[in-house]
């Protein structure tokens, strides 16, 4: 029920915001110029043709393809439209991110529950309507970029991978990559996380077991041998060997429920050490992305297209690797644009568990003021320059 609950919130702003940006900017603005012309031509089923001033692989467009096409015979009875292609205008085109944010939404709240399996439905409904607020991802949702498509099937990969299915999870990652090219760092990140995961686990299930064990290995060592007529040499060997045993049992368990927080640099070795022992079964589920990373560069290497407050509730290896990923996804940009946070922004929230109602609340009143005021200038402040033709907007 919460799913269906966040999906109407969202779908309630997303409709007549995405009506009255199309009623006042009904032509292609900034990006817009290059990926609206672009997606047409896939449209018209030319896809040989490539405008070499984009630098995204197409997957937006294919996304584009499959959205008209479930809306094109309902189009088609309207008689809005009379052949497939007529159907790609601006505003169509636009409603893919649309439709591609209430998407988004479901797989957020999906992926705060799997996080925080005991948070109530009605504080899950809350966060991921307040992340879906999150003023780029807003913004956005109502043009023709391809920052709403990337978010959507990059949380629909760690949604997947959460749930141990991690051949699908590869296959999203893939389809990630082809709508922007960075999204392999968050793929790797993803197949690093789920590594984490399954090796702390196994781990944890190790340790359940010695202490389970233990109570039964103590009963069997020290058990009274009446009625059995032997040396008090040979008992008192045996009663040795019993207490070196249960030492040695005690001694291998606690060294393996040594809190992992003791330091970055154990939490490592310890990850390691753990994911040699299960190297065959780790190598077996994560191959996917393997393939994807191989098949990722070789492509592109032939044809190339141009925390503190995690810690407290995250392993320190994982804040590492979300580290690494995000600066190497940010870091070698040639522009410095906000929405590229927008994916590292996501995976930090989405791990932040803040359970203050207040700051949710907060975070939405101020999300909210946010994206009215730039939405007001973006629809309602155009300018003009001397020096450049056309009208002028804000924009992110």
């Amino acid at each position: 029920m919460g799913r269906v609950t966040v999906a109407l919130i969202v779908s309630s702003w997303v409709i007549p915001i995405s009506v009255l940006v199309n009623r006042i900017v009904p032509d292609p603005y900034m990006d817009e110029i290059f990926h609206v012309p672009q997606a047409q031509q896939y449209c018209k089923g030319n896809f040989t043709s490539w405008d070499p001033m984009i630098t995204t692989p197409p997957g937006l467009y294919f996304f584009s393809l499959a959205h008209v096409a479930s809306l094109f015979p309902g189009i088609l009875l309207t008689r809005v439209a009379s052949s497939y292609s007529d159907t790609c205008s601006t505003s169509i085109l636009r409603s893919t991110n649309g439709a591609l944010a209430v998407i988004c939404s479901i797989l957020i709240y999906q992926i705060i529950t799997c996080l925080r399996p005991t948070l109530d439905e009605r504080k899950a409904t809350l966060y991921a309507v307040v992340l879906s607020l999150y003023p780029l991802h807003w913004f956005f949702t109502f043009l023709y970029y391809t920052d709403v498509a990337s978010l959507t099937v990059v949380l629909a990969m760690y949604s997947v991978s959460l749930k141990k299915n991690y051949l699908f999870s590869a296959m999203l990652g893939a389809l990630a990559v082809l709508i922007r090219q960075t999204n392999i760092i968050w793929m790797l990140f993803v197949a690093c996380a789920g590594m984490i995961d399954c090796t702390l686990a196994r781990r944890k299930d190790k340790v359940q077991l010695g202490y389970a064990n233990e109570p039964n290995q103590k009963n069997d060592y020290l058990a009274p041998s009446e009625g059995v007529a032997s040396g008090s040499n040979l008992r008192k060997r045996r009663f040795n060997n019993a207490v070196g045993t249960l030492d040695h049992t005690i001694t291998g368990t606690s060294s393996l429920s040594s809190p992992l927080s003791s330091g970055l640099y154990d939490e490592i070795q310890d990850i390691l050490l753990m994911a040699w022992h299960l190297k065959w079964e780790l190598l077996v589920s994560f191959s996917p992305f393997v393939l994807v990373l191989v098949a990722f560069v070789a492509f592109f290497h032939s044809k190339p297209i141009i925390f503190s407050f995690a810690a407290k509730v995250q392993k320190k290896i994982w804040v590492l690797a979300y580290f690494l990923a995000s600066a190497a996804a940010l870091i070698p940009t040639p522009l410095i644009e906000f929405r590229y946070y927008t994916i590292p922004f996501f995976f930090l929230i989405l791990h932040s568990h803040v359970d203050d109602d207040r700051s949710w609340l907060f975070m939405g009143i101020l999300f909210t003021a946010i994206n009215v005021f730039t939405m007001f200038m973006f629809l309602f402040r155009p300018f003009h320059w001397q020096h450049e033709a056309g009208t002028q907007r804000f924009i992110w």
